[in-house]
């Protein structure tokens, strides 16, 4: 008889595609590749001052564990101090949000999305890089944010200028 369940997935410490993504660290230790699309799971170093600029997804959930550190969450809705062991949930429908380290250590958050795709646009946005390597932001002129613009839409997102909030 023949054993027709999945196996399980495991990863190990150092496992997993490593990405600079704006300056932060991010490892992707499960892929919709691995889960037939229902989820991905993220873990994230964020170093002081640094985070994602506003944007928004329409059509997936995503969740961050902070596993250390401390961070604002940010979104149309108001401001949220997420400290060590704080549970944060972006739902569907768009909102703009985004969050900054606020401490002067590494933030470390395990993100998850559902269904999965946004480890998708960080493959094709990261550079890949090692374990607890962090690469300098690169600069973002006018053609820059309008490419990265473009690329988020193919993944079903809306990236913002970086005052998008404050205008609010």
């Amino acid at each position: 008889m023949e054993n027709s369940k999945p196996s399980p997935i495991t990863v190990d410490p150092k496992g997993g595609q490593i990405l600079s993504i704006v300056g932060d660290n991010y490892r992707i230790l499960v892929s919709g590749k691995q889960t037939n699309g229902a989820f991905a799971a993220i873990d994230m170093l964020i170093p002081p001052q640094s985070g994602p600029g506003p944007h928004s997804h329409a059509n997936f959930y995503e969740s961050f564990y902070i596993v250390d550190g401390e961070l604002e969450v940010h979104s149309e809705a108001g401001s949220y101090k997420a400290t060590k062991g704080s549970f944060v949930v972006i739902p569907e429908g768009g909102v703009v949000h985004y969050f900054k380290n606020v401490s002067d250590k590494v933030a470390h958050l395990l993100c998850t999305v559902v269904p999965a795709g946004l480890e998708e646009f960080f493959e094709e946005i990261g550079e890949p890089v090692a374990a607890g390597e962090f690469l300098p932001p690169l600069p973002m002129d006018t053609e820059a944010i309008k490419k990265l613009q473009a690329i988020a839409q193919k993944h079903g997102q809306v990236v913002y200028p970086p005052d998008f909030l404050d205008k609010k």
